[in-house]
């Protein structure tokens, strides 16, 4: 019989990554729909390789140290960035004539969808740090915002807070792709996150429906 050896690959934190990806792709194109720059041709490429590629890099690194929640959201805001290049693509034609006859209500459903997403993702966020927590919470403005003007609801007006929550989702992604490293970098925590808000926690539930409901539920 032979012997097996298990090899444990170490998988650093890809946080900082993540929230570094987001923060760039998110203030370059909050700067187009704020008209301080123009045109997407500058935009794509940060919404491709940033705003994908490297969200999903995370992604899977969060999976392999089963972090189930990390690897949830960069894996769904990545894609989101690559289907959006897909869409600005489309619109511009340089998938063919056919395609560039769009319908803004159909970003519009894709935006509904990913807000009610980003809601959920919000309340898990609350016991994890306070920026991260913000972080979503602005999230859920900017997809209210593109869902609704996509719609033609106030189309200026949510465009608008589109645009202005997409720029503080940039900054406090910057604030939180700095601390995650340097804090992991130095070992203790440099930079202030915020501790979770304890709301929802295990001690909370068993408290109030009981030990053995809780076990019943896993």
């Amino acid at each position: 019989m032979k012997n097996v050896t298990t090899v444990r690959q170490s998988v650093a934190d890809p946080s900082g990554i993540g929230l570094f990806g987001l923060a760039i792709v998110t203030i370059v194109a909050s700067s187009q729909k704020l008209g301080w720059t123009e045109g997407l041709g500058y935009v794509l490429p940060w919404a491709i390789f940033l705003g994908g590629f490297m969200q999903l890099y995370a992604s899977i690194l969060d999976a392999k140290l089963n972090n189930t929640f990390g690897a949830t959201a960069f894996g769904a805001y990545g894609f989101f960035w690559l289907a959006v290049g897909g869409c600005w693509m489309a619109q511009a034609g340089l998938l063919g004539e056919s395609f560039a006859a769009v319908d803004p209500a159909q970003l519009g459903m894709a935006y509904l969808g990913f807000l009610v997403f980003t809601i959920f993702m919000t309340i898990g966020a609350l016991e994890t740090n306070k920026v991260l927590f913000f972080i979503f919470f602005l999230i859920n403005f900017l997809f209210l915002g593109l869902s609704l003007s996509s719609f033609g609801v106030a189309e200026h007006f949510m465009h608008e807070v589109a645009a202005w929550s997409e720029l503080l989702v940039a900054l406090f992604s910057l604030y939180g792709a700095g601390g995650n490293v340097l804090n992991r970098h130095f070992g203790f925590n440099f930079v202030p996150l915020g501790k979770p808000f304890g709301i929802i926690t295990r001690e909370r539930y068993v408290a109030k429906h009981g030990e053995q409901e809780e076990m019943s539920s896993h």
